[in-house]
């Protein structure tokens, strides 16, 4: 088979190009080549399956590559697979060991071995061999194989399609017997009946004594075996269990050979029948225990009770009468004997009964109370009284529920617990004694409802007066009492203030003479046997300064301010009054002079504040009282005005206004041409 890779390259006539052109089979490198020719050849002497592919060729030239197309060649048959076996002999049990090999083929491959024996079909096995082109298998040796032929077969995956080699040459393998089919003998015969003695003897012929056992069973259960000999012996009183198929086992390493033969018994005489007076019995009645066989009198009869430790003996004698106790109860049996041979009747069981004793019942946690919505959990138990009874609760007067049991106590949960419950549970107990049932005293179990919504308040509210006292008022709106009541301040760690238990929805703590420290928050927790705390809403409370503390505080405030207030008062009216001044009489011919000197002189010294209207007031009735001594002479008189500039100075020594003010004085010339002026 050869492949030819032609590549077409334009180029100048006279240039000389190379090529390298490769060829791939299932994109492996299989052929390179590097001429100047356009084409090359991939030659294969020999074509195999192995062949089979997928080709294609690169051409590079001048830096530029080009791939072909992709080209499937299927080199149709296989090599013929040579198979080589590692032993041309072999016993019975050993193995064959074969190696199939197709040579020139590449793996993946496919492996079939057959084993064929005469007048029957092959038997195959397969093995799939990834990474080599041979395999090896075993094959076992089977009791009856004597001549066996073996054979292989390849086969390979082609585009998902199996193609498979020619067999390859066949291999003969002979098989020797370790050892021959073993015989069974059963004496006297293998129907037999019971008492009878039976001989059982499986022996066999062996090629070579090596680890050979014979073993004898009878339904699969072993009866005895024996090793390194070639025969096995076994007897045994038949009974009617001895029936069945026998079986006799040779074995050797895997070799293994057997022979069945059955075995029929006949019954001597049927199994013995125990009856009794009563199953259920109260303790102190009498019981009768009697045993016999159907149509059968001449055996020896005794009478058992069963025990874990071995059967008792209670009489030989096919009839017993007893005074049943308590401890009476459990299984009993009776035996039957003849010519050796012993059959036992069915057990009868025999329960026998105390009474039961008055139950009590009480509550499982030990405290006749319930929490509302949650269930309560009941006892109910006797101090004597054979199982199995039956337990009755009752609520109220209505069974709620019936329990068997083995135990002398009984467990009852009732999971509808209501408010308005009164809680009063009995329960009855009765088992097979005739005495019949007998109920516990009445349970009266006490409900407990958890608080809901605790609230705080408090008088006064908010604010309160340093040292006064403060009311707490902490109330719930439901709950059984008694009912705990703490109150706290939030701190950073809650301090506890109060505590008191209260068979009341409510309680109330005054807290004495209150302080600066005590502002903060206040809450209340509330809580009762159901053991739910409920945590009230947080109020404020202010302290506050007392009216008496506003007093102080006040006085020693507006003293000081009323002192000051007064003595401003006290200053502005002693001013007032200096400013008013002696009246001042003048003549008219000193006038203009002490006027002159006074203005001057008193320009270089400070001035005081000064009130007019004062002096004008006080001008004015001095005035009015001359005018009144004058008479009617001054009404006549010519009014003439002068302008006088006074100063005073303040005797508190009160800072100085300075300035002028004008006064104007009436001054009226007499007919004496006297004057006085003010």
């Amino acid at each position: 088979m050869s492949v030819i890779c032609r590549a077409d390259i334009s180029k100048s006539t006279n240039f000389n190009l190379q090529h390298n052109i490769t060829i791939f089979k299932d994109g492996k490198l299989v052929f390179m080549s590097v001429s100047g020719k356009g084409d090359a050849r991939y030659e294969v002497p020999m074509a195999r399956s192995s062949h089979t592919g997928d080709y294609q060729c690169a051409v590079e030239a001048d830096g530029k590559i080009r791939y072909s197309d992709s080209l499937h060649v299927w080199v149709t048959g296989m090599t013929k697979p040579i198979l080589i076996a590692e032993k041309k002999e072999v016993f019975e049990g050993e193995v064959v060991k074969l190696r199939c090999e197709l040579p020139e083929e590449v793996p993946p491959l496919h492996f079939i071995f057959r084993k064929i024996k005469m007048n029957s079909t092959p038997k195959e096995k397969l093995k799939y061999e990834l990474q080599r082109n041979f395999s090896v298998i075993e094959f076992p040796v089977d009791e009856g194989d004597n001549i066996l032929q073996f054979d292989c077969l390849g086969r390979r995956s082609v585009k998902f399609e199996f193609e498979t080699s020619e067999p390859s040459n066949r291999t003969l393998i002979t098989v020797k017997e370790p050892f021959i089919k073993p015989t069974l003998r059963i004496k006297p015969s293998s129907n037999i009946t019971e008492g009878k003695e039976i001989q059982f003897e499986c022996s066999t012929v062996v090629a070579k004594m090596r680890d050979i056992e014979i073993i004898l069973l009878r339904n699969k259960t072993i009866l005895s075996s024996v090793r390194d000999q070639t025969t096995l012996k076994y007897s045994t009183v038949a009974t009617l269990e001895d029936s069945g198929e026998y079986l006799c086992k040779v074995e050797e390493g895997k070799a293994s050979k057997t022979t069945t033969r059955n075995v029929v018994v006949a019954e001597l005489f049927p199994k013995p029948i125990l009856v009794a007076s009563m199953n259920n019995l109260d303790e102190n009645k009498e019981l009768t225990l009697s045993c016999s066989i159907k149509d059968f009198q001449n055996a020896s009869f005794s009478i058992l009770r069963k025990n874990s430790n071995g059967d008792v003996l209670l009489r030989s004698s096919r009839n017993l009468t007893m005074r049943a106790t308590v401890n009476d109860t459990g299984s009993y049996i009776c035996k039957a004997e003849v010519s050796k041979i012993v059959k036992e009747s069915k057990p009868v069981t025999i329960r026998v009964y105390a009474p039961v004793s008055m139950p009590s019942i009480s509550v499982f946690s030990g405290l006749p109370e319930v929490v509302l919505g949650k269930p309560v959990k009941l006892t109910c138990c006797l101090t004597m009284g054979t199982p199995p009874i039956t337990f009755t609760f009752y609520k109220g007067n209505k069974a709620r529920k019936e329990i068997v049991t083995n135990n002398t106590c009984a467990v009852f949960l009732d999971e509808d617990i209501r408010q308005n419950d009164k809680g009063q549970y009995k329960c009855g107990a009765r088992n097979h004694h005739s005495s019949g049932m007998k109920t516990s005293k009445i349970l009266n179990i006490t409900v407990i409802v958890p608080i809901r919504n605790a609230s705080l308040g408090s008088n006064p509210y908010g604010e309160v007066e340093d040292g006064s006292d403060t009311t707490f008022l902490c109330a719930v709106q439901e709950g059984s009492w008694p009912i705990l009541f703490r109150i706290f301040r939030k701190t950073d760690h809650d301090v506890l203030l109060f505590e008191r238990s209260e068979h009341a929805d409510r309680v109330v703590w005054q807290k004495k003479e209150m302080s600066r420290q005590d502002t903060g928050s206040y809450y209340c927790i509330a809580s009762n046997r159901a053991n739910v705390s409920v945590k009230s809403h947080p109020i404020t409370i202010n302290v506050i300064l007392a009216s008496w503390q506003k007093g102080v505080i006040t006085a020693f405030v507006l003293i000081p301010i009323a002192g000051v207030v007064i003595l401003a008062v006290w200053w502005f009216w002693c001013k007032k009054k200096n400013a008013k001044g002696p009246s001042i009489e003048m003549s008219r011919s000193a006038l203009a002079t002490n006027s002159t000197n006074e203005k001057l002189s008193r320009q270089h010294n400070d001035g005081d504040y000064y009130s007019g209207s004062g002096y004008i007031e006080d001008g004015e009735n001095h005035m009015k009282s001359t005018d009144e001594n004058k008479g009617p002479d001054l009404e006549s008189a010519e009014v003439e005005y002068t302008e006088v500039e006074v100063s005073t100075l303040d005797p508190h020594r009160a800072p100085v206004q300075k300035g002028t003010e004008t006064v104007y004085s009436e001054i009226r010339k007499a007919n004496n041409e006297n004057t006085r002026a003010s």
